[in-house]
């Protein structure tokens, strides 16, 4: 998601033309199953590995903003992070979860979940984990002073307490059945109290690294390079044991840069592949594939004081946009356009009927630029500014800003696009100063539980990640309902109604979901493709072809 502030640029419908021109007329073919306008096939895991490997070598798009868990709310930090630092529960790549450093767990009544904490787990540095440093991990993203970005999780909780040398007790002031879900992501990283203490504000930065339980260890940081990742030897969990004596990931903002070290082999692989590299890569050495995603890529609105505030004037804007264009001009046509804010897959705890129900029914709106200007004249909005911010991140990030530009200005709005860097736009989702200025800003949000619910509570009045401020009261009072339902199946029917009001009232404008890409050199394999990677050590699964 995430880049340095560079001048404010126009571009005009023509220049859009160009780009979708351009990049759509490489759509490759591929194997099995079909979305969108390009035919491929979801792998769940890659071929297993003949034997250990001494060390392999990744890219990624970005830096990360930070690898302290209360801070890693993004693709750059989670990615690293998730090698690091074990969280009370596992996500897996099926999206399932089960027990990771909690070896098990209980919700005796509806306010409380125990944590029984496995007695064989050592940190990085050799000491014993306790339920202390369960407790104070835990209490960090109640802390004020921190200003944890996974404060949304703890939101209910009254009280965390050690009950037991390895048990954790955790009270809530009311029922929340997304609580349990969120340990089994940054919310539930568990890190040495001691190093906490010692490290202070220094800690999950290049300077003061971190002190966790995961397969490897962070050994080195190299602001603006890299970071260097250790077999721990002494992880707890054999079936995990590294494959990779060690693994370098290297920062690389620039797309071309990133393509050019995979193809070349100075880099062994990469998540998160521009589309538009999606032919060369299908011919080189290596192997491209695609596995389970739960990201919907949309434009979040993060002005509602301006012309975007007006619904209608939402509307006309997506009306105004060619959705199938940016799919297949974005991601070379792998992908579907969508009206929803979700994924079925975070939808497996509910029947098919009710699926269907969340689905079925809603709003289009289709392509009809001369609809979309009477809306806008309706509005008397015409003339009108919006800013879109983007960044270089990948084609996608520029065809849809050009898009959006292409769009606002084709019903009557002007649109002006502001370009930063990866690290900057990062900022966007942790800092609202960051916001200023701009209107509306892409997104592929993925969603880190199996429960839909997940997407719709970041739109309730006054969360941290509502960025544009959007409020409905009777929206607020179902999430409310929803998140205190402990059946799975009614809770899926809280999801389904507001997964209508969100696509009414556009707060978050949907364009298209896509699968999660990986590409694998010559030299690897071993990896399952999946967004899980954000939450599961996929770097350990990693070995010697």
């Amino acid at each position: 998601m995430s880049l340095p502030r560079t001048q404010l640029t126009v571009i005009p419908t023509i220049a859009l033309a160009a780009a979708l021109a351009l990049t759509s007329c490489s759509a490759p073919a591929a194997d099995t199953g079909s979305t969108g306008s390009v035919s491929f096939e979801l792998t769940a895991q890659t071929p297993a590995p003949a034997g250990d490997i001494d060390s392999f070598t990744w890219v990624s798009y970005a830096e990360p903003y930070s690898l302290d868990y209360a801070y890693a709310f993004d693709y750059a930090d989670n990615q690293v992070l998730s090698n690091v630092c074990d969280s009370l529960l596992r996500l897996n790549p099926d999206f399932s979860i089960s027990p990771s450093l909690a070896s098990s767990y209980a919700n005796p009544d509806p306010v409380t979940w125990v944590y029984s904490l496995r007695d064989d787990v050592t940190f990085h540095d050799g000491s014993p984990l306790t339920a202390d440093d369960a407790v104070a991990s835990m209490l960090r993203h109640l802390n004020p002073d921190i200003g944890s970005s996974w404060y949304s999780i703890y939101q209910n909780v009254a009280a965390i307490e050690a009950t037991g040398p390895l048990e954790v007790t955790v009270t809530l002031a009311s029922p929340d059945s997304q609580f349990n879900y969120g340990m089994s992501g940054a919310a539930g990283a568990i890190e040495s109290a001691a190093t906490l203490d010692e490290l202070g504000r220094d800690y999950g930065n290049s300077t003061g690294l971190v002190n966790c339980t995961g397969p490897f260890e962070l050994t080195s940081w190299k602001s603006g390079e890299s970071v260097t990742l250790t077999r721990y030897d002494d992880y707890w969990d054999q079936a995990l044991r590294a494959k990779a004596a060690e693994v370098e990931i290297l920062f690389m903002n620039d797309p071309n840069a990133r393509v050019n070290a995979l193809t070349s082999g100075q880099v062994d692989g990469g998540w998160l592949i521009p589309a538009e590299a999606y032919s060369s890569l299908q011919s080189s050495s290596g192997d491209l594939y695609f596995g389970l995603n739960t990201s919907v890529s949309s434009l979040i609105v993060s002005d509602l004081a301006g012309p975007l505030g007006d619904v209608n004037v939402r509307k006309a804007l997506m009306m105004a946009l060619d959705r199938q264009g940016i799919v297949d001009a974005a991601q070379n046509g792998y992908g579907t356009v969508t009206n929803a804010l979700t994924t079925e897959s975070v939808w497996g705890e509910a029947s098919a009927d009710t699926i269907a129900e969340a689905f079925s029914g809603l709003d289009d709106y289709p392509y009809d630029v001369e609809a979309a200007k009477k809306l806008i004249e309706d509005a008397g909005v015409a003339g009108e500014e919006i800013v879109i911010r983007t960044a270089p991140i990948g084609a996608e990030f520029a065809i849809v800003a050009q898009a959006t530009a292409a769009a606002a200005q084709s019903i009557g709005l002007e649109a002006t696009i502001d370009t930063v860097t990866p690290e900057a736009y990062s900022t966007l989702f942790f800092d609202p100063s960051a916001r200023e200025g701009a209107d509306v800003f892409f997104t592929a949000w993925y969603l880190s539980t199996p429960d839909p619910l997940e997407m719709f509570a970041v739109l309730q009045t006054g969360q941290f990640p509502n960025y544009g401020n959007y409020s409905n009261a009777e929206y607020d009072s179902l999430v409310d309902e929803g998140v205190a339902a402990a059946d799975p199946e009614e809770r899926a029917t809280y999801s389904a109604e507001l997964q209508k009001i969100a696509n009414q009232e556009l707060p978050w404008m949907p364009l298209y979901e896509a699968p999660i890409s990986v590409y694998l050199g010559e030299r690897v394999t071993g990896v399952a493709p999946s967004i899980a990677m954000l939450y599961f050590p996929w770097a350990a699964t990693i070995g010697a072809r």
